[in-house]
C-alpha cells in the first residue's frame, strides 16, 4: 500500500526517530496527519506506548532497516495484504549466503522490489540484473545504481533466450500468490551449473497438486532442499505467513530445463529438419 503523502513527509523528516523497535515523532504535527501516521504504523504492527520515556510506536521486531526500504519504495505492507512484501534484512543475508554469491558472478533477481537483495549482491561483487513489475520501484532500482540492468515488467512474460547467457545464480522473493510459477520460470535463466535460492510459501512442502508434487521430486533428484523458515520470518513485514527456503542446484546433464538446456534445443530440432 502506498504511503499517504503527508505520512511519507513525516516519516522521512530527519527529526523523526526510527531506531531499533521504535518510531517516535518528537515534533508537533497536525492532528489529521497524526491520525494518518498512527493508522499506517498500526497497520505495520506498531503499538503506541505513551510512557514518558518512550512516547512512540513500538514494534514487535526491529523496524529501522525494514522501514528504510519501505520509505525508499514509498509503500508498506499491511497485516492483511498479500501483495508486495519486502524481504526482511535477516533473510537477505541468509538467501545470498546460501546462494554462495561472490565477486564476478552474474545474478538474476526477478522480483527485486525496492532493492534489498540487489544491494547485498552488489556489495559482494556480484553482477546483478533486476526485474520489477512496479514502475515506481523499478525507477528506484535504477536510482540505487547497483544493478547492471533493470527490466520493468512481469517476469513471467520474459523469454530466457532473450538473454545471451544464463546466470550463475538466481535469488528471489516471488509473490506468495504464484511463487512456484516464478521459480519454475526462473530455472530457464540459470546456467547448467547454476544455483537458485528462493523464498516460498511453506505450503510448497505439503501441497498435493501435481505441480507442487513434481517440483518436490525434482528438488530431491538434484540434491536440493526445501527448508522451513521460522514462523515469524516475515513478522517484520506485518504478516504471519509461513515460509520456506528453496535451494535448487543445477549440474550438467541434470533434469533442470536451464538456459543452457533451452539454448541446445534449436540445435537438436535442426537435426530433424534436415
Amino acid at each position: 500500500m502506498r504511503f499517504p503523502t503527508d505520512v511519507l513527509r513525516v516519516l522521512t523528516d530527519p527529526r523523526t526517530v526510527i531506531s531499533g523497535d521504535l518510531v517516535r515523532i518528537p515534533f508537533e504535527i497536525d492532528r489529521v496527519v497524526y491520525e494518518q501516521v498512527n493508522s499506517v504504523l498500526k497497520a505495520m504492527s506498531g503499538k503506541w506506548d505513551g510512557r514518558k520515556a518512550v512516547r512512540g510506536h513500538v514494534f514487535p521486531y526491529r523496524i529501522e532497516e525494514f522501514m528504510r526500504h519501505c520509505l525508499a519504495g514509498g509503500e508498506y505492507p499491511t497485516k492483511n495484504e498479500q501483495g508486495w512484501f519486502p524481504i526482511p534484512p535477516s533473510l537477505v543475508t541468509q538467501v545470498v549466503d546460501l546462494a554462495g554469491v561472490c565477486a564476478g558472478m552474474t545474478v538474476l533477481e526477478p522480483s527485486a522490489g525496492s532493492g534489498a537483495m540487489t544491494a547485498e549482491i552488489a556489495k559482494r561483487g556480484g553482477v546483478v540484473d533486476a526485474v520489477e513489475l512496479d514502475s515506481h520501484r523499478a525507477g528506484l532500482l535504477r536510482e540505487q545504481g547497483d544493478s547492471r540492468r533493470v527490466v520493468e515488467g512481469n517476469f513471467l512474460d520474459l523469454d530466457p533466450l532473450d538473454y545471451a547467457e544464463g546466470f550463475d545464480r538466481v535469488v528471489m522473493n516471488p509473490p506468495f500468490s504464484n511463487g512456484l510459477d516464478h521459480i519454475k520460470h526462473a530455472i530457464g535463466f540459470m546456467k547448467d551449473d547454476g544455483i537458485l535460492v528462493s523464498i516460498m510459501s511453506q505450503g510448497l512442502m505439503w501441497w498435493s497438486d501435481k505441480a507442487s508434487t513434481e517440483f518436490r521430486e525434482v528438488v530431491e533428484e538434484v540434491g536440493g532442499e526445501i527448508e522451513v523458515l521460522p514462523d515469524d520470518s516475515f513478522a517484520v513485514c506485518g504478516t504471519s505467513i509461513r515460509t520456506c527456503l528453496v535451494f535448487l542446484p543445477g549440474y550438467a546433464g541434470g533434469p533442470l530445463r536451464t538456459h543452457d538446456w533451452l539454448s541446445r534445443q534449436p540445435c537438436q530440432l535442426d537435426l530433424f529438419a534436415a
